[in-house]
């Protein structure tokens, strides 16, 4: 059994703080004129805080990168953990970095990864139970093929060093999270998702965690950096507008994450910085909008196996 101790808890900290760090540069890079860029350090009542991370540039319109570690003795209702918990805990400690891209050119895709542990610790503060989480999916408004077949591959590429295994269950696992039930209709092309896994050691699960953040980070680059140039009209933007209230949708009514934040008294700010700063719901969709939106769907229900 391992003991929690002061530099066990503060290096797993340090460790998602320099990926938070790694993101925020990346996303900061993509802007070809000095982004305006805003960090905030920010506490929690209960227990832990965390760093908020904010970018806005002439190519990322908005981006959030945020990172918190909070604990406290009682779990959320929204949390999944709550079957598994082990009974001789007293404490949960929960620490993640998440990353939410959308950039100015609708050509450009909507980037999302986030990454989590959660450790449970006893009177003796030794450790009793732990388990990661996160993954990453990509949003587009309009079919990207080349970049849809890069992403998944660059995904598996990464997962088959750790498992064999891996890629085609948390493929499935995104393709059954990111969807909106009222509508029918999957958030994107889909990526990696997982939730309770213990790949071998602590050390290891974090060493995947890192991987999934840089995989994320290299694959996102180089997809933003080859669209955000692509001349577009009104239109196009007018449609980037109306798609980004799917994003809303997702977050709002079924996002894990969200609700986590929400019933652990998180910062609000931190939990809703995911949001687009504009959206729109029009009333009535123009021909435009429906044109565009036939094309996407039917690319939308490609899924990850028909790319690798």
């Amino acid at each position: 059994m391992n003991k929690l101790t002061k530099n066990t808890l503060s290096g797993i900290e340090k460790q998602l703080q320099d990926i938070q760090n790694i993101l925020a540069k990346d996303l900061c890079d993509l802007n070809s004129i000095a982004p305006i860029k805003k960090s905030e350090n920010w506490e929690r009542k209960l227990g832990g805080g965390g760093k908020s991370i904010s970018i806005s540039g002439n190519n990322i319109e908005k981006a959030a990168v945020n990172f918190s570690s909070i604990s406290g003795k009682n779990l959320p209702k929204s949390s999944v953990a709550l079957k598994s918990t082990a009974k001789n805990s007293t404490r949960f400690h929960a620490i993640g970095v998440s990353v939410i891209s959308h950039p100015q050119n609708p050509f450009s895709p909507t980037g999302h990864m986030n990454i989590r542990i959660f450790i449970e610790i006893n009177s003796k503060n030794e450790i009793v139970n732990w388990w990661t989480g996160g993954g990453f999916d990509l949003t587009p408004f309009y079919p990207m093929l080349k970049e849809a077949k890069a992403w998944h591959q660059n995904a598996k590429q990464m997962l088959d060093q750790y498992n064999k295994s891996y890629h085609s269950k948390f493929a499935k696992m995104c393709d059954e999270y990111f969807i909106l039930p009222h509508r029918q209709e999957h958030r994107g092309i889909g990526g990696i998702f997982f939730d309770q896994l213990q790949h071998k050691e602590l050390q290891d699960s974090i060493d995947l965690l890192t991987d999934i953040a840089l995989c994320f980070t290299n694959s996102y680059k180089s997809i933003v950096n080859n669209t955000k140039q692509k001349q577009h009209s009104k239109g196009d933007k007018d449609y980037q507008l109306y798609r980004r209230g799917r994003y809303v949708e997702f977050n709002l009514l079924f996002d894990r994450g969200t609700k986590f934040g929400i019933e652990s008294n998180g910062r609000a700010d931190s939990i809703l910085a995911s949001l687009p700063p504009e959206v729109r719901w029009p009333s009535i969709k123009t021909a435009g909008i429906k044109k565009r939106e036939k094309k996407l769907l039917h690319f939308f229900h490609k899924r990850w196996k028909e790319y690798l």
